[in-house]
């Protein structure tokens, strides 16, 4: 038997360790429990490397482009191979970094697979050794991993998991994208940019189905002109594999008709699954529903030592979501009194051409809400920077109650707008009013100022549109 910990952490994505961090900041004694590598799936096969890549082909993208800027780009091609590497890089150096960050907080990293064996008490399994672990307080943050579907198993080669998308050996010349979800859209994109032909299939009626309807249908316009197939309200009935690729069978959910579609290959990106299998949760009857393990709103299970965190817990399925849950439940544990999580207020960004943003409800869940609004808009192409920086397409959206003038939600499309969007995440938390927001100096020449104008607009004050 190890050493007893205040706080004994399992999984180490953007959720565990930062509570691990935090945890050790207070004062208490901690270790975190890893079977892979240090930063889980965001940091090793999520959140970061697709940023790599997507940077690639948006450089890729301004390349082709160059003449507009006054430049010249000739024979202009990339490299799959590099590109990949590049993005393996990122991950590999921010893993060290969050290495070099245990051991500069004194957190002990332990290696292997756990198994909660008692209140307070797990098992950890390498290479056969099996250790137990004592803590008074463990916190389960064991993330997630794709949705695998009948119709569609992946097999790595033609019919690819995000995992598999993130690492191709070779280039395709065309692609099926099944789910229109971030993850689904985010690498539609990338593909689609470096020149692959690709099809996006979504079974709702509309693309990034959580967004705003607006920005849905711009997104939708946007990706059609760059050369995307879309087809929604549909669903995959079957993928069958040819020395070509793959063929899928796409059904229409409002007339019921069936196509078949040809490409190289296919990417199933229809959701997760939380990892809570072969955890021990059920012996000690931790509860989940529909696979996620339920708790309050500072992460407690109801069973005593055991919370849980993350991706392991009902959405939204955020890495910034799951590190924001780790802070407050470990403050809870160490007897301070953190705000609970609003869920309502967390941003959410897809990373895309062109980038969407959005945080807080949407214009028709404002009106689902019972509330009656003011919704202002104001687009890229009536600021200055965006014209000077070559982007003037997309717009900004704000969402307020007409009663309070609150700000209810926000939401964008177009460059840069995943950097955008906390200013408006922090009016939520402060409560702002569209007061307070049409009184805040915007600075200029700045993207920026379209937040202010999209709020004068809700009140009939847009200066520059």
């Amino acid at each position: 038997m190890s050493d007893k910990y205040d706080v004994l952490v399992i999984g180490s994505g953007p959720g565990g360790y930062v509570a691990a961090i935090r945890a050790a900041q207070l004062g208490l004694k901690t270790a975190i429990v890893e079977r892979d590598k240090l930063g889980g799936i965001c940091l090793n096969w999520g959140c970061i490397p697709t940023k790599a890549l997507l940077r690639s082909s948006e450089i890729f993208r301004y390349m082709q482009h160059a003449k507009a800027f006054g430049l010249a780009a000739e024979k202009i091609s990339f490299d799959i191979k590099e590109i990949v590497k590049r993005s393996r890089g990122v991950s590999e150096q921010l893993s060290g970094g969050i290495a070099h960050l245990m051991k500069k907080n004194k957190i002990t990293v332990i290696a292997g697979e756990a198994k909660l064996v008692a209140k307070g008490k797990i098992a950890v399994t390498k290479d056969g050794k099996t250790v137990e672990h004592e803590a008074k307080h463990i916190i389960i943050a064991t993330g997630a991993r794709a949705r695998e579907l009948l119709s569609m198993p992946p097999d790595g080669e033609k019919i690819l998991t995000y995992r598999h998308a993130m690492v191709p050996e070779t280039f395709p010349k065309s692609l099926i994208t099944v789910g229109s979800g971030a993850i689904g859209t985010e690498f539609a994109s990338f593909y689609l940019s470096l020149g692959a032909k690709v099809t996006l299939i979504e079974m709702a009626d509309r693309i990034l189905p959580v967004e705003d309807a607006e920005i849905s249908a711009a997104a939708r316009k946007s990706l059609e002109k760059q050369g995307m197939k879309i087809i929604t309200g549909a669903s995959v009935e079957k993928v069958t594999k040819n020395a070509e690729g793959v063929v899928a069978e796409v059904k229409s959910a409002k007339d019921g008709k069936t196509e078949t579609i040809q490409a190289e290959r296919l990417i199933s990106a229809v959701g997760i699954v939380p990892n809570t299998e072969n955890l021990g949760l059920e012996a000690l009857g931790v509860k989940t529903e529909k696979g996620c393990i339920v708790t309050d709103a500072y992460g407690f299970t109801g069973v005593e030592t055991i919370y849980a965190i993350g991706d392991v817990t009902p959405g939204p399925w955020l890495a910034h979501k799951a590190s924001h849950e780790g802070i407050i439940c470990v403050e809870k544990i160490a007897g301070k009194s953190p705000h609970p999580l609003n869920k309502a207020h967390i941003p959410g960004c897809t990373y895309c051409h062109p980038q969407i943003a959005s945080v807080g409800l949407t214009e028709e869940k404002a009106k689902a809400a019972g509330y009656a609004v003011k919704v202002g808009r104001f687009p890229f192409i009536g600021n200055g920077k965006a014209i000077a920086l070559g982007e003037p397409e997309g717009f900004v959206k704000t969402v307020f109650d007409e009663k309070t003038g609150a700000l209810l939600g926000a939401h964008m499309i177009g460059a840069e707008v995943t950097e955008l969007i906390q200013g408006f995440a922090i009016a939520l938390t402060a409560e702002c009013t569209e007061a307070e927001l049409m009184h805040t100096v915007f600075p200029h020449p700045t993207l920026s100022e379209m937040m202010h104008e999209s709020v004068l607009d809700a009140y009939g004050r847009a200066v520059h549109f």
